[in-house]
This record gives structure tokens, C-alpha cells and sequence, in this order.
């Protein structure tokens, strides 16, 4: 693999670090910084002519800022006569404005599909991307990974002997619950619920059974927790024994951490896609697992053009 360099800007340097030792490989030399009226620097420190890069970089908060320093690295790598350019976002932020939700709004997934090709990325690996139909917003390859088996083996593992239930938050969820529930064999309940507004819900109905079984709550991002909170509470009050969650994206934003910590969970699973921060650091209610062996086997297929879909069959 002596044509392959991988590179991290600032917004998840840990993950691209264990990245790197499972390949065999020394993290590429790039310096990202910020200059002090807030522009972003990137130099890249070693010759990359006519070889595979690959830039990690998940797009959480600051959103913003780590956007600019994905595209900037993409320029720059461009620039320097680089062959073929991946770009490796665990987290890919703005998935969630897949669409006109109204009237006279963007659709900002796709302007940033936009930026990312035209910045100079010949391909896109992302995980548990928010909308699958964003795949469809670039002209070029996009490989969409999944977390569920890294999550479900710590599922199996911890909750073997329970009397465990899949719960989806809410009807478009089904879909992916179903797909946690399926190969463990386990029940499937859906929560019904209302959103009064953005970032706040209501719930309104249980559809299964949950009195006195283990309730697992299933979601691809978890952003300022209303909406686990507020279905613990409904699992707990419907007759649930325990109730836990796993998220593939942990943001954990505003009041994200006091919710969990007064919720009736009694753990939350995330990935290292996107890294703990403020109070979330340490909290004894949060379990990190990590996708680094998954990306980096899909960076060692991508390489050997060998199938990445192969993964998961």
C-alpha cells in the first residue's frame, strides 16, 4: 500500500489516527490551522504526486468550520497532482436538508454534494448517511457503510440474556430497527409521535409490547436527545423494565447531555464518528464503540478495488 496516504483535518484526528495503525500506515502530514481573523490554513508537508489520498473528516459541530476544512484539504491535494482523492466523512452534516421541507428553503444536502465534487473528491465514503437518496445528489461514487454490525455484536454480547425489544422512535425508522431487530431475533414496537417543532417532540402511542422487557432504542442521530428522552419515558411508563439506545452519531448538542442524564436510559451506544465533547466526556451513561476496522477495510477495498458492498452480505 506504499501509493496510499490518509489525511485528517481537526474534526476527528483520533479516529483517522486508529484508522492509519489498523492499515499499517502513518497518518499523511497536513497541517490545518486557523489563521486569526478565522480563515482556514491547510499545507500540505510531503509529496502525494500520483497517489490515492484519502481525507477524514466528519462535518459535526462546528459544522461550518470543519466543511471549510474538508473542502480546503480536497483543493490542496488536487493541487498537488494527487490520483485518485476519497473523501472520508464519517458524519456527513446537512443530510438532514435532503429536501424543500417548505416553502423558499434549500436544499442544502445537495449544494453541498456540489461543493465537495467541485473542491476535487473523485468519491465519497460516508456512514449511516441520514436520507439514502443523498447518494443520488453526486456524480460520483458514494459508499454509505453501515454500523449496525459493530453495534449489534456489543448488543448480543451485553444483552444475550435479556428479554430484549427493538424500538424505533418513530415510523421512518422502522426500516432500520427492523434491521437491528431481524438477526437477533427480537420484537419490533414503534413510537408514534408528534414534532411541535424542530428539535422538540411529543410522544402520543406505543404500537407493540414492551411491559417488562428491555427496550433498545434505535436511531441514526442523536442531536439534542428530545426524542429519546421522551420515548424512554413513554417505554417506562408503558411497563418497560430498562431502556437503552444506540445512535450511530452521537452530536449531543444544547441540552442533549442534561436530558440524557435525567432520562430514565440506562445507556447510550454511539460510534466514534463523531467525538464526545463538553459534558458528554466521561459520562458513565455513554458507550463508545468504534468504526475505525470498518472504514479502514473499506479503505483497503477502495484501494485494491475489491467490493465494499461485500462487507455486509
Amino acid at each position: 500500500m506504499s501509493d496510499i496516504r490518509v489525511f485528517g483535518g481537526n474534526s476527528n484526528n483520533a479516529l483517522a489516527k486508529s484508522m492509519c495503525d489498523i492499515l499499517g500506515l502513518k497518518l499523511g502530514a497536513a497541517k490545518v490551522q486557523t489563521f486569526s481573523d478565522g480563515e482556514t490554513s491547510v499545507e500540505i508537508n510531503e509529496s502525494i504526486r500520483g497517489k490515492d489520498i484519502f481525507i477524514v473528516q466528519s462535518t459535526c459541530p462546528p459544522s461550518n468550520e470543519h466543511m471549510m476544512e474538508l473542502l480546503i484539504l480536497l483543493d490542496a491535494v488536487k493541487r498537488a497532482s494527487a490520483s485518485r482523492i476519497a473523501a472520508v466523512i464519517p458524519y456527513f452534516g446537512y443530510a438532514r436538508q435532503d429536501r424543500k421541507a417548505s416553502g423558499r428553503t434549500p436544499i442544502t444536502a445537495k449544494l453541498v454534494a456540489n461543493l465537495l465534487e467541485v473542491a476535487g473528491a473523485h468519491r465519497i465514503l460516508t456512514v449511516d448517511l441520514h436520507a439514502g437518496q443523498i447518494q443520488g445528489f453526486f456524480d460520483i461514487p458514494v459508499d454509505n457503510l453501515y454500523a449496525k454490525p459493530v453495534m449489534l455484536d456489543y448488543i448480543k454480547n451485553k444483552y444475550k440474556d435479556d428479554n430484549i425489544i427493538i424500538i424505533s422512535p418513530d415510523a421512518g425508522g422502522v426500516e432500520r430497527a427492523r434491521a437491528f431487530a431481524k438477526p437477533i431475533h427480537a420484537d419490533l414496537a414503534i413510537i408514534d409521535k408528534r414534532r411541535a417543532k424542530a428539535n422538540e417532540c411529543e410522544v402520543m402511542n406505543i404500537v407493540g409490547d414492551v411491559k417488562g422487557k428491555v427496550c433498545m432504542l434505535v436511531d441514526d442521530i442523536i442531536d439534542t436527545a428530545g426524542t429519546l428522552a421522551n420515548a424512554s419515558r413513554a417505554l417506562m411508563e408503558a411497563g418497560a423494565s430498562k431502556v437503552a439506545a444506540c445512535c450511530t452519531h452521537g452530536i449531543l448538542s444544547g441540552p442533549a447531555i442534561d436530558r440524557l442524564n435525567s432520562s430514565p436510559i440506562d445507556e447510550l451506544i454511539v460510534t466514534d464518528t463523531v467525538p464526545l465533547r463538553g459534558q458528554a466526556v466521561g459520562n458513565p451513561k455513554i458507550k463508545v464503540i468504534t468504526v475505525a476496522p470498518l472504514l479502514a477495510e473499506a479503505i483497503r477495498r477502495i484501494y485494491t478495488n475489491d467490493s465494499v458492498s461485500a462487507l455486509f452480505t
